[in-house]
């Protein structure tokens, strides 16, 4: 780390710097998934009214999709100016971006107040707040990463991504309140509103402590060492010298995305559509099986800290595919342990923590953050949309869907395993190109 030590300690300031980064990735999940919650309800009151539930239900798929395809441009035209401009600016710029937009649909008019202009609005903000998040997730990975002694660097990431289940956390605990609180014709109403207000507020908090945030070591040593002509085109020296790298990470961001689509988000509506288990336990189950994968993710970053990442990749990926069978076999036989086996599930998907450290390692200083912005989003993109109709079709034909491809992407972990086995050491994370 320039002018630091690699085996430094981790300072105050360090701890505080996580911990600031940490609660804005939570909130910045909470924010992206209200609609994912919400979307009947949101529909019903922005949109025309649809006779059809499966249209409408369709709608609101097709909406919170929307926000996954504007995260590839939010990430990668944005991130470019994190290479140029500086990591500190544009992670202000995309917290007040997610935060106005948030704030500005809470506010919305609905369709029987100014009819076709109110849905325009809705997407139009969703594309916002899709390509701010867009930018914000690889943001928060590169900006604790450039902030640690390399001794930390992997514990570091993986506290981050388990931040990310935090947000899924509490955004189940909240809407399960309001739910509970509220019946739908106030939710249609009005109630709608406060998810977006909540999200307002907690997205404005870290701008609070914003005086503390210092712009990374990295970043800095980098502008003190270029030349007085050099001009900055990160996507340009991407396709020139990091190909090699872009498809690394599109393959690990491939693991990453697949693993919290299907076991995070997915897994609860597929295994309705086959198996039947008491509604209530199964929640809890859901929610235990997510609280455990925080704990696999600081586990599996801990654990990488001291061996061979390699190893511990292949490994716990092929211990993925054993649990993804095991899971899938006992509901198959009635699923009365559902709540040991969630929980052991949760913490083997835990093993996408370790993998931030990676993506942030192969890329150089001057083109790190676009170049994780695109591998992540691309990929995420992709993964995003297709898989929830691809996969929700499969488990209608074949039950064991899920588990399938779990194990598909467990055997890519094992390969990528077995491929930084035997890779040599990586470059200095504070390489430049």
């Amino acid at each position: 780390m320039p002018n630091r030590s690699q085996y430094a300690l981790m300072s105050t300031k360090d701890r505080n710097m996580v911990l600031f980064i940490c609660f804005s990735s939570a909130v910045a999940f909470f924010d992206f998934l209200i609609y994912l919650y919400i979307s009947d309800i949101v529909a019903s009151a922005l949109f025309p009214v649809n006779s059809n539930p499966n249209i409408a239900r369709l709608q609101g798929l097709g909406l919170f999709a929307v926000g996954y395809l504007a995260r590839p441009f939010g990430g990668v035209l944005l991130g470019r100016y994190g290479d140029i401009k500086g990591r500190k600016f544009i992670l202000l710029v995309s917290m007040l971006v997610s935060a106005i937009s948030l704030l500005v649909m809470a506010c919305l008019p609905t369709y029987a107040q100014w009819g076709l202009i109110s849905p325009a609005l809705f997407i139009l903000l969703r594309l916002i707040q899709g390509m701010a998040f867009g930018l914000y997730v690889p943001l928060a990975w590169v900006f604790v990463a450039e902030h640690m002694p390399r001794q930390y660097l992997s514990v570091a990431c993986s506290y981050v991504t388990a931040s990310f289940f935090v947000g899924v956390l509490f955004s189940n605990a909240f809407f399960m309140w309001l739910s509970n609180v509220m019946t739908t014709e106030q939710l249609v109403d009005y109630g709608w509103r406060l998810p977006f207000f909540v999200a307002a507020i907690l997205s404005f908090l870290p701008l609070l402590a914003w005086r503390l945030v210092r712009e990374t070591p990295f970043f800095t040593a980098m502008l003190a060492s270029k030349p007085p002509n050099y001009v900055a085109k990160p996507l340009t020296l991407l396709s020139k010298h990091c190909k090699h790298s872009v498809f690394i990470g599109m393959i690990l961001t491939l693991i990453i995305s697949s693993i919290t689509t299907v076991v995070v988000i997915l897994l609860p509506d597929l295994i309705k559509l086959r198996f039947n288990l008491d509604a209530d336990l199964f929640g809890f189950s859901h929610s235990l099986g997510i609280v455990f994968m925080i704990f696999g993710c600081v586990f599996y970053g801990m654990l990488s800290n001291y061996q061979n990442f390699g190893k511990i990749l292949a490994a716990g990926s092929a211990l993925l595919i054993a649990m993804i069978f095991a899971f899938f076999y006992h509901l198959d036989a009635g699923g009365d342990y559902i709540l040991i086996m969630y929980a052991l599930l949760g913490f083997c998907s835990g093993i996408i923590g370790m993998m931030p450290a990676i993506l942030v390692q192969l890329f150089p200083t001057n083109v790190r953050l676009t170049g994780m912005a695109l591998c992540y989003n691309v990929t995420y993109g992709i993964i995003g949309i297709l898989i929830p109709f691809g996969l929700g079709y499969a488990t209608t034909l074949v039950s064991f869907s899920p588990a399938l491809y779990v194990a598909f992407i467990g055997f890519i972990g094992i390969i990528m395993g077995l491929y930084f086995y035997n890779l040599p050491e990586f470059k200095k994370i504070e390489h430049v190109i």
